[in-house]
């Protein structure tokens, strides 16, 4: 109540009187019409004068230490102005003098919590401030390196040891997408023509499906070009917050090109969830007819090809060599996630087929995508290790449900440099053995091959819950089989 009387009194003294004063026209106040009151006219020179006046005196009034002190703390801090003590208005009682003194101590109690608050604030945002601007000026070091000296010498230079410790550290956005374009190559021979060839295909199979409601196959080996219409769906839903890939969107044309194209370039693949993701990645990075380049020679890659061809075989054998390197650098949360019967499919295959742009902020999975274009395939699933590392004693809290969730959907605040610490502290070595080494001694006793695919309106597509559906059984039974 002291403290309600005590902002009420000091509105109405220090600021009410000046807008009473200061008023020549007809207002209003609480309950009635505030009167008109005639006030002399000045001059402009006049009221400049006043101006000068009271700013000169304003200036006069600041202490050389305050100044010194603002100058040291770089900024005002806002709890000197915002709490005022008062005493109470003359028509309440007074305050005893114990009251008023209890009253004054509890008032600078506030204030040295909000200046300390404020300054920790501070303090925070200039760490900030400066981190950036280290970062900013790493990256502009790193660019005039790699544009002058690395990108020219390609060939000879990027297996040294300075090219791959400058690779770790994250490419510069602006060569970026050369880097990748170069790492990932070309071994399909794709050029801008083909790809003008195929995207072309593909807008005819689109006008046809608007005018007739279906698509109609030429041949069996098309089974799954029928997809095309399902990419509308998965390109709404590419990078939400960013704005630019939904309808209307700068890149929501272009994104829908280069997957059509793709689609209608491998017909045996067609489309997958988690396909425009990968997609929308490389069309920040690269040019239109440079990105489907990339994009259909990065899903040639042995791993990709994998899971986005659903080979039940050679998932199961990823899956498994991932277990063997969880249980050497894990083991505590291994165990866990063992007596739970939570197999990695559960993650992983999400993780996996988007290349984690779907899980990590984009600005880590950008990083993560330039050093998986320097190392392949092994590097993907040691930052899966990294990530399970890095939340390693939040997950050992957690139930099957809430790893599931938590997995699924990680922090979108995951810090870059921690996690990368954690993936640089996880050993690909299991008794003397590398990645290479142990996925390719595992071997799995399945039956025929599994095709993941879905029916619907459109015709035949793949989704993530077929795959998981299909697959987790399978994984029960056949994962603990597997000889090393």
């Amino acid at each position: 109540l002291d403290c309600a009387l005590a902002v009420i009194f000091v509105h109405c003294h220090l600021f009410s009187r000046k807008q009473r004063e200061a008023q020549s026209a007809p207002g209003w106040k609480l309950f009635g019409k505030v009167p008109l009151r005639e006030s002399p006219p000045k001059d402009s020179k006049t009221i400049q004068q006043e101006y000068e006046a009271r700013a000169s005196k304003s200036d006069q009034s600041l202490s050389l230490p305050a100044q010194g002190r603002r100058k040291n703390l770089e900024f005002e801090p806002l709890s000197t102005t915002a709490l005022i003590l008062e005493d109470r208005p003359a028509n309440l009682p007074a305050k005893s003098e114990e009251e008023a003194q209890r009253h004054r101590q509890e008032y600078d109690e506030m204030v040295a919590e909000a200046k300390k608050r404020e300054l920790k604030e501070a303090q925070k945002k200039k760490k900030q401030m400066k981190e950036r601007f280290k970062q900013e000026e790493s990256i502009v070091n790193a660019m005039v390196v790699w544009n002058n000296e690395i990108l020219p010498n390609w060939e000879s230079m990027r297996g040294t040891r300075r090219v791959r410790d400058l690779w770790w550290q994250g490419l510069p956005p602006n060569v970026r997408g050369k880097v990748w374009s170069l790492a990932i190559g070309n071994e399909l021979n794709i050029t801008s023509d083909l790809y003008e060839i195929f995207l072309s295909r593909a807008k005819e199979r689109w006008k046809s499906f608007r005018e007739t409601g279906s698509e109609m196959e030429s041949d069996g080996t098309a089974d799954r070009e029928s997809s095309l219409d399902l990419i509308k769906l998965d390109i709404s839903r590419t990078f939400p917050p960013l704005f630019i890939f939904q309808k209307g969107g700068p890149y929501h044309d272009l994104l829908h090109s280069v997957l059509g194209a793709y689609t209608c370039y491998r017909p045996d693949v067609g489309y997958v969830q988690g396909m425009s993701f990968i997609a929308a990645v490389l069309i920040l990075n690269l040019e239109e007819a440079d990105a489907f380049i990339a994009f259909a020679n990065l899903l040639n890659k042995p791993c990709q090809m994998a899971f986005f061809r659903v080979d039940h075989e050679l998932m199961l054998k990823y899956f498994a060599a991932f277990e063997v390197f969880f249980e050497e650098n894990l083991p505590r949360l291994f165990n866990h996630f063992k007596s739970y019967n939570l197999t990695p499919d559960l993650y992983l295959i999400d993780w996996i087929f988007t290349l984690y742009t779907k899980s990590l902020p984009l600005d880590v999975a950008c990083r993560v995508w330039d050093v998986f274009c320097r190392d392949g395939e092994e590097f993907l699933f040691r930052t899966g290790l990294g990530i399970l590392r890095l939340y390693e004693d939040v997950l050992l809290q957690m139930d099957f449900i809430h790893i599931a969730q938590f997995l699924t959907r990680l922090p979108e605040d995951t810090p870059s440099e921690r996690l990368f610490s954690c993936i640089a502290n996880t050993q690909m070595i299991s008794s003397n053995r590398k990645w290479t080494q142990v996925s390719s001694c595992l071997s799995c006793y399945s039956d025929q091959p599994v095709e993941f695919v879905c029916e619907g309106n459109a015709g035949k597509y793949t989704s993530w819950d077929c795959i998981k559906q299909a697959l987790r059984n399978e994984m029960k039974k056949k994962l603990n089989l597997i000889p090393l």
